[in-house]
């Protein structure tokens, strides 16, 4: 497995990364032992960077992944934390706290859940509106002195907020979204990222499973974020689904899949773009695994792009209500 610096001063990380929340509800129910099963496989497999959250489950994430690294390497496992996001006792989201007690409080447990004594890259899930940036890496950038955390990461942020960050302490990568449907990181937050030498750890490369090849309209169950997401909604999924099929015939030629050749783009996009992908079952993983061998030419590019154009699909990558209050919307 080849392997990339996170930023300047980052840990070298494999060119995949593995996320892991759909493992813990977000897409509807998924399998305890098929989960922790695909974690080692990826990790046999040399992906060693593992993105988690603290609130994916309420803390069920990452006791799964504590769970599943027990018995190996430490030092084998690059774990990614984002902290900060509220959620009440039915799953209901309230908002962001970033305060810098509550950043030693997330983490404190989060250290409890996963069963290790430091986390590698450690991020506010979002940007707090009520705590400036600087306040909150200060206190992540104590820790990494304290020991209890090694590296200093963002997650959805915009250009202005990144360079506030990153006059505080190191950057290592900015976690966002990322793929052929979803490039908004273009045109003002990667030339940032790039001026100051931050990585991207991309997650959605498939578009939550939408540009997959898999995906069949209606799949949707109850408790599945899908449900609500607009791009999955009908009015939208017909013209985005129509875009998948013209993927296909781009893919078919190459004799490769529609996940492969979508995730092969990102990853083409530059050394400093680490895909996530989100595998709940191995099966998955070992198709994820096969981009790498995916050499796009420029006329696959050009051709890709035919199909795929910027801005072609249909509905936001987030409902509306959570798109105002990201940082990287604005």
């Amino acid at each position: 497995m080849q392997t990339y610096r996170l930023g300047k001063t980052g840990p070298e990380v494999s060119a995949i990364g593995l996320g892991c929340m759909g493992m813990s509800g977000m897409y509807g129910p998924s399998d305890r032992a098929e989960s922790i099963a695909t974690i080692h496989a990826a990790l046999d497999a040399g992906v060693n960077l593992l993105d988690t959250g603290d609130f994916y489950g309420m803390g069920h994430n990452e006791m799964l992944i504590g769970e599943a690294l027990k018995g190996r390497r430490r030092e084998n496992a690059i774990i990614s934390v984002k902290f900060g996001a509220l959620r009440d006792p039915a799953g209901g989201w309230g908002g962001i706290d970033a305060r810098p007690v509550a950043v030693k409080n997330f983490l404190a447990y989060s250290l409890q859940r996963l069963g290790v004594d430091y986390i590698d890259i450690y991020r506010p899930a979002r940007l707090d509106p009520n705590v400036p940036i600087e306040d909150t890496v200060g206190t992540i950038a104590d820790l990494v002195k304290s020991g209890y955390v090694r590296h200093i990461g963002l997650s959805e942020v915009g250009a202005e907020t990144i360079r506030r960050a990153a006059a505080v302490a190191p950057i290592v990568d900015l976690q966002i979204e990322y793929s052929l449907i979803s490039r908004g990181i273009e045109e003002k937050i990667l030339p940032a990222t790039r001026e100051l030498g931050i990585s991207i750890t991309a997650y959605g490369v498939l578009s939550r499973g939408l540009i997959s090849g898999h995906w069949q309209k209606g799949q949707a169950a109850t408790g599945d974020f899908r449900a609500y997401s607009p791009r999955f909604q009908d009015g939208n999924i017909d013209q985005n689904l129509a875009l998948v099929e013209k993927l296909r015939e781009i893919a078919e030629a190459k004799s490769v899949s529609v996940a492969q050749i979508a995730i092969a783009w990102v990853a083409a996009k530059g050394k400093d773009i680490v895909p996530l992908i989100g595998a709940r079952r191995r099966d998955r993983l070992t198709e994820a695994l096969g981009s790498r061998a995916v050499d796009l030419s420029a006329d696959d590019f050009e051709a890709i792009e035919r199909a795929v154009p910027k801005g072609a699909a249909a509905g936001g990558r987030y409902p509306e209500q959570m798109l105002q209050h990201m940082d990287s919307e604005k």
